[in-house]
Order: structure tokens, then sequence, then C-alpha cells
């Protein structure tokens, strides 16, 4: 029931912020990231995420499981993280969400995913960068909830609503701006996240990447020996939008298996490595 009613509540916010202006029709489009998923045997299944962020972001974390629970197919569950924030090393089958100073990197936030089978999610990590989110622009409760929610997303297959900083807000964290409060706010999920999810976990799979799993495991030992901190060990730069404030690379072991990272760059130089 709680489920329901907040996510109703939800399209009713929508739909008074974004469908007057299209006669009370709102059009989206599937923002599903390429179809990576975990592999699961039966819905609604539960995703651990290790809590390896400092007490400033304890809240930010709280809020973004709570939110994206609010699913009816996917539950995270906070447990203690597997790793040190620095350098934040994943855990096979779920999810590892990092806060630390990594440094003038010029990144806001990573997420990265592990991929076997082509599509199948197998580990992820969340990474928040600290030497940004000290110092304004970025040293706010809205930036703070927009990157984390947006990046604990991306580690269960959730892709951008919109990628264009200028436009108007759709009341979505999948949705870049240049002003997270808004309004309409772009700080939480919206009803066509939740659908998005549906739709991406709609079938099952015949074995599982969730957990501690045999099949998790399968992936080859080198996806697991690289130092993915900086542009030079993310492979293949595949998309760029707004100007190259977002990024998109691929680091391929081949055999359907490979290290997949979102990048959301601080504005201004970036200080690729």
């Amino acid at each position: 029931m709680i489920k329901g009613s907040r996510r109703r509540s939800l399209f009713l916010v929508v739909g008074v912020s974004l469908g007057l202006a299209a006669a009370g029709s709102v059009l989206y489009a599937s923002h599903s990231w390429g179809g990576y998923h975990w592999a699961r045997t039966s819905n609604p299944f539960t995703l651990k995420v290790g809590d390896n962020v400092s007490s400033t972001w304890d809240a930010y974390l709280d809020e973004a499981i709570e939110d994206w629970s609010l699913s009816s197919v996917l539950d995270l569950q906070k447990v203690t993280g597997g790793t040190k924030p620095k350098p934040c090393r994943p855990t096979s089958g779920r999810i590892e969400a990092c806060s630390a100073r990594y440094g003038n990197t010029g990144w806001l936030g990573i997420a990265q995913i592990w991929i076997t089978g082509g599509v199948h999610i197998t580990q992820a990590v969340t990474k928040v960068n600290d030497t940004y989110f000290n110092s304004a622009p970025y040293n706010t409760p809205a930036w703070r909830r927009l990157v984390m929610c947006q990046e604990i997303a991306h580690d269960f297959g959730l892709d951008h609503q919109d990628e264009n900083f200028d436009n108007p807000n759709l009341g979505s964290c999948m949705d870049y701006t240049s002003d997270p409060d808004g309004p309409p706010s772009n700080e939480h999920p919206n009803s066509h996240d939740y659908d998005q999810i549906d739709d991406i976990y709609a079938h099952v799979d015949g074995t599982t990447t969730v957990g501690q799993s045999t099949a998790s495991r399968k992936a080859p030992p080198a996806m697991g020996q690289i130092d993915f901190e900086g542009p030079g060990q993310w492979g293949r730069l595949v998309r760029s939008t707004n100007r190259g404030r977002t990024e998109l690379y691929e680091l391929d072991f081949g055999g359907g298996n490979k290290v997949v990272t979102f990048v959301i760059w601080a504005d201004g130089p970036r200080g690729k490595q």
C-alpha cells in the first residue's frame, strides 16, 4: 500500500508540471541502460547495497535506497560495506556505495557495472567525490541527493531520461540539470522511472547474479584486477553529451564480458588523467 500510494503521488506531480503543455498527455522515451540488468529467477528481488560512505552521505544513501525500493520489483537493502572508500572495490553480487576525497579527478560521481553474458550485471559500485562536494556549488543537499539517487540507479540498469542540463526539470533524478532543487525538484525518482524498472525486470532468468552466487563469479579474472579510478582505465569512450559533462565508457574483455562506467564531470576544467 505504501508503494502504490507514493507512486500515485509522484504521477500527479509529473502530470501537473509537464502535462499541461501537452494537453494532459506526456510521452516518455525508454531509458533502460543497454538492457543491462541483474539476473534473477523471481520477482520481487532484494539487492544489497554496501555502505562505505561518510556520515555526511549516510542520509542521502538512505533516501536513495528508500526511493528506489518503492519499485514493485526491486528492494534495496543497506548492509555493512565490503570495501574501503578508496579505492572502492566491487563485491560480487551486490552494489558498493563509496564516498571519499578522490582528488582533482574532474568527476563528481561514477557508476560502474561489471557485465557477463552481454547484459547481466554481476557487481557494481557508486562513487561520489568529496573533493568537489565539499565546496560550492556542489555542497548542497540537492546536489548530493541528485547524484546519489542517479548513480545508484545506474547500478541496476536505469539510464537518463534527459541528458541536456539546460532543459526544464522533469522531476526525476534521472534527468540532468543545473538546478537540482528546481522547481520541480530532480532529487527523487518519478513515476516513469518506476515504470521503466518494471519493464527492465519484467522477465526472469534461468540463473541469478544477485548475492555471492556461482553465476556472478564467471567473469574473467582480469576484470577484477584493474584500477578503474580514471579514464585511462575505463576503456573506450562510447558516448559524450553536454559538451563533455557526461560520458559513458566501456572496457570490453570479449565474450560478452565488460566493465561499463557512467561519469558526471564537474562544471569547468575536468582535469582528466
